[in-house]
């Protein structure tokens, strides 16, 4: 008699055939974590789709409220103010740059124009300069009240302007600066000065001390480290606060408006573009208001587009050392 031989194993057949046994067969605690880890997998996929959608959604809703007025403004300059009163948000029937013209010669927004780039040829090189030689001395030198002289300039940029206004009124009328762009200049670099030194220490002490040091060693002046060695280096981020203050200097309002006259040949571009709106409510020439508006933003637009990668390498490489 053939003796009764046992019965197999599940999955043994398939040992002995050198094949592993079937992944998800069994009633053992593996089968069910494997099972347990796809879903697990198949839920976390699901939740980070639904978070790039909603992250996209949010930046393409924030691109739309960003880049939608200026394009609705760059538009319009092209329109008619008929065709403007009649339908806001239409395209226009036919591009024209009437709209420039009666702007830049008959509002005088070409005269308000160069007055503010006269002043920011002075403003924007002397807040550069100064920020940036405060800055290195801070960053680099040990000294007594060095922790005092920059936490300063950081409270500087905490101080409201229009504090201080009533007082600069009368300093500027005594040194006889009030109404000119001398006085415009200084008023300028003292305003962005406290950001431009806040920013730039942190970004020169983030670039290495040993080359500095070689320098000394190598017999270089103090002077000649900084202008030829360092601050070829900080190039990034001076870009980058360059831009920022560009900005907000080509943009400022209430320093002209308290420091400067409205008349034609001293006013600045912002008090122009203030006049020029007021005087919609009399005579109706929407056309150049938005030829203004077009003619006040192409500058910040272009100086954006050209150094947008040296501004994004300034603050990232400012941001950590």
């Amino acid at each position: 008699m053939n003796a009764i031989q046992p019965a197999e194993a599940p999955g043994e057949a398939d040992r002995a055939d050198g094949k592993p046994p079937a992944s998800g067969t069994g009633t053992g605690p593996g089968a069910k974590g494997g099972d347990g880890g796809r879903e697990g997998r198949a839920r976390i996929g699901t939740e980070g789709a639904t978070l790039n959608v909603f992250a996209n959604g949010f930046l393409i809703l924030w691109s739309v409220m960003a880049a939608g007025p200026l394009l609705w403004v760059m538009v319009n300059s092209l329109r008619k103010s008929a065709e403007i009163e009649g339908k806001p948000f239409g395209w226009p029937t036919a591009f024209s740059v009437e709209n420039f013209t009666n702007a830049w010669s008959d509002a005088n927004i070409g005269e308000y124009a160069l007055n503010s780039a006269l002043v920011l040829c002075g403003s924007l090189p002397g807040t550069m300069l100064l920020g940036s030689m405060a800055a290195y001395v801070i960053a680099r030198f040990a000294f007594p009240g060095n922790r005092v002289i920059y936490l300063l300039f950081a409270g500087g940029m905490m101080f409201p302007i229009i504090l201080a206004v009533v007082p600069l009124f009368f300093v500027m009328d005594n040194f006889g600066l009030l109404d000119t762009k001398q006085g415009l200049i200084l008023a300028y670099i003292a305003y962005s000065l406290p950001f431009t030194t806040f920013f730039m220490t942190a970004f020169f002490r983030t670039l290495p001390g040993s080359i500095a040091e070689a320098a000394t060693i190598d017999g270089a002046s103090h002077l000649r480290t900084f202008f030829q060695i360092m601050l070829p280096m900080a190039k990034p981020g001076l870009i980058s606060i360059g831009i920022f203050n560009f900005l907000g200097q080509w943009n400022q309002y209430f320093l002209p408006l308290a420091l400067n006259s409205e008349s034609s040949h001293k006013a600045l571009l912002t008090q122009g573009l203030a006049e020029l709106s007021v005087n919609q409510g009399y005579e109706g020439d929407w056309g150049a208001l938005f030829a203004g508006l077009t003619v006040a933003m192409l500058p910040i637009l272009v100086v954006y587009m050209v150094f947008q990668r040296q501004v994004q390498q300034g603050l990232t490489a400012g941001a950590v050392k």
